[in-house]
């Protein structure tokens, strides 16, 4: 990876981006030697992969191109679970230099593991990240993800400090610190979930700050989906311009995908993971520009190579050529995943589609959570939604319309009539982190 620079032009293009940029012909050589030596190093190293593959009559040696990866094994999220907590390991514990784990709510946690090299990487492809969003050095970062076991905090820390950037780690929560260190320490980059930084906006606002009064101009939001009305409120309330990065523990951490200026989908650092759509009932692979499952494969992972790992999440490789003019190819933003669906009535309903609805009526607040019961066997769906503070406080009518108003779009969007319950601002808990949005309550 190039380094930036003391002489470099501030504002100009970024060294660590040229890999994105890669003639096409020259990023598929590197991928498929890459992948070749990522399959060889799983297959010798990592029973179950070997096992799965020899299950399919495959070897190594089997991968000729790079569309041969589509012979290759799944891995999913059970598999991490089940081989808790070393069995994916392709490393000795002498070559990992860092664990981390997921937030696993359920059961024990996923575990993945780095070498020195995978860190190094990592660090790149978030060095990646921030100049694909216009970051460079001089810029002051405050990073809301959390740290410690989880990937966001670390992951976006140290990818900041190598970009040359002033990192400060204040992680998640403590809403009214975080306010105070973004005005006296002049923040100019934000790094939290989409929907921790919609409370930070709504908190200014009760305490009289206008955050468009501030030197912040640049937003680094991942973690969850989130819609383009959730984008454009964020945006309006800040003063700012919001990048979706896209990112699994599995695979890396953040730094998987990231927008770049034209905020017009997520581009892949290709040379380190390899993307592919399928459709999700069959497993087969879809062409450019048909939506299904997002499938990846690490390309130069050490500790833990995973190959053709089932994201579950719900998107489109997009075919026509940035204008941007990176060659590495990228995917629509993920507003839904496809174990996020619940069915109500034979629906398939997705948290995103009710989002899209509420940001679309005036007066609704970008908060809300859906309560799934089951009367006299059927199953029911109510969804709280908080509204601004004029329309709470106003006459019934006010609330009346609105109610009217958001339960025609959800019926649109969605396809059902669902029971809704309009309550005052901070009525729904906060979350630091990723946003719970659905309680099910029909096993109760």
């Amino acid at each position: 990876m190039l380094k930036e620079r003391w002489n470099d032009v501030e504002g100009g293009f970024h060294p660590a981006s040229a890999p994105d940029f890669l003639p096409e012909d020259k990023l598929r050589e590197v991928q498929l030697r890459r992948l070749r030596a990522v399959v060889k190093r799983a297959y010798d190293n990592v029973e179950l992969i070997r096992t799965r593959m020899q299950e399919k009559d495959m070897a190594p040696e089997d991968i000729k191109q790079l569309s041969d990866v589509a012979h290759l094994p799944f891995t999913t999220k059970l598999d991490l679970r089940d081989t808790y907590p070393f069995g994916l390991f392709a490393s000795p514990m002498s070559d990992i230099v860092r664990l981390h784990a997921s937030s696993g709510t359920t059961g024990k946690p996923i575990v993945v593991a780095y070498t020195r090299e995978d860190l190094e990487v990592w660090a790149e492809v978030m060095t990646r990240t921030f100049a694909s969003c216009g970051l460079h050095r001089g810029d002051v970062v405050q990073n809301a993800f959390g740290y410690g076991l989880f990937t966001g905090g670390l992951g976006a820390h140290y990818g900041a400090e190598s970009l040359g950037a002033t990192v400060i780690p204040v992680s998640g929560g403590n809403t009214e610190r975080q306010l105070m260190v973004m005005k006296d320490f002049s923040v100019t980059a934000m790094c939290a979930t989409p929907s921790y930084f919609t409370h930070i906006i709504e908190r200014a606002h009760d305490m009289g700050m206008d955050m468009r009064d501030l030197p912040l101009h640049t937003g680094i939001f991942g973690a969850e989906p989130w819609s383009d009305a959730m984008r454009t409120h964020i945006e309006e309330g800040a003063g700012i311009k919001a990048y979706d990065i896209y990112g699994l523990s599995e695979i890396i951490g953040p730094g998987v995908a990231s927008e770049c200026s034209e905020q017009n989908g997520l581009h892949v650092f290709e040379d380190h993971f390899y993307p592919e759509i399928i459709d999700p009932e069959t497993g087969e692979p879809l062409p450019d520009g048909e939506e299904g499952e997002l499938v990846l494969t690490t390309l130069s992972k050490q500790a833990m190579p995973i190959i053709r790992y089932r994201t579950r999440d719900i998107t489109r490789i997009i075919p026509e050529t940035c204008p941007c003019g990176r060659t590495t190819r990228r995917f629509r933003r993920v507003g839904r995943r496809s174990d996020d669906m619940f069915i109500i009535r034979g629906v398939n309903v997705f948290p995103s589609q009710v989002e899209a609805a509420l940001l679309q009526v005036e007066g609704t607040l970008p908060h809300y959570q859906i309560i799934l019961t089951r009367e006299n066997g059927l199953d029911q769906m109510a969804v709280e939604v908080e509204v601004t503070p004029e329309v709470f406080s106003d006459k019934v009518r006010a609330l009346e319309d609105v109610r009217a108003a958001l339960a025609k779009a959800i019926e649109h969007i969605v396809g059902i009539r669902v029971g809704l319950r309009l309550v005052e601002p901070r009525t729904i808990a906060r979350s630091e982190g990723k946003a719970k949005r659905v309680t099910d309550n029909r096993s109760l």
